[in-house]
């Protein structure tokens, strides 16, 4: 691999996010926090996505908490690197560079995100044997995804803001 190569396209990137994020919010190190909360609000949604429909199908297939949670994790990254993976790759990149720009993207994130989701839900008493029509079920997850969210905004803002994560998409915006 070329790094110096890498490093003139991550400096390139980082400069393009800088142009594209320094029209609003607040501005720190030259990443607005708007920035940051647009690309964590991206990675929640394919987060959610995938989590909710593992939870749903763990659920109806009758399995247990950690099956049902590990399919709920892996669907979430499956769905938050696929939000990605397609943008880039409707932008006009290949399929190996497209796949590598959502891992540089969203795994950070993602992993935030659900380390932060599955904690409170997992340390929320009750919420691990509550099922789908329960409210508890809905509270702690929706609960999570946003306690998830107000963490992880500061480490995307980080992240863009040293040219990783999201800032390694604005290239192909």
């Amino acid at each position: 691999m070329d790094h110096g190569a890498h490093h003139t396209s991550t400096a390139h990137d980082h400069t393009a996010h800088q142009a594209h994020a320094g029209h609003a919010g607040h501005q720190m190190g030259g990443v607005t926090w708007r920035a940051a909360a647009k690309a964590t609000l991206h990675c929640l949604t394919g987060c959610a996505i995938g989590e909710i429909l593992g939870m749903v199908i763990g659920t109806a297939l009758l399995w247990g908490n950690i099956q049902t949670m590990i399919l709920a994790i892996t669907l979430a990254f499956v769905f938050g690197y696929s939000f990605t993976l397609f943008a880039v790759r409707k932008a006009g990149l290949d399929w190996k560079s497209a796949i590598k720009v959502a891992l540089a993207a969203d795994t950070v994130s993602i992993a935030v995100m659900e380390l932060v989701d599955n904690g409170i839900i997992a340390l929320t008493p009750g919420a691990m044997d509550a099922h789908l029509s329960d409210a508890l079920f809905w509270t702690a997850l929706l609960g999570g995804f946003a306690v998830a969210f107000v963490i992880t905004t500061p480490v995307n803002k980080w992240m863009i803001g040293r040219g990783k994560g999201h800032a390694v998409v604005h290239a192909y915006h």
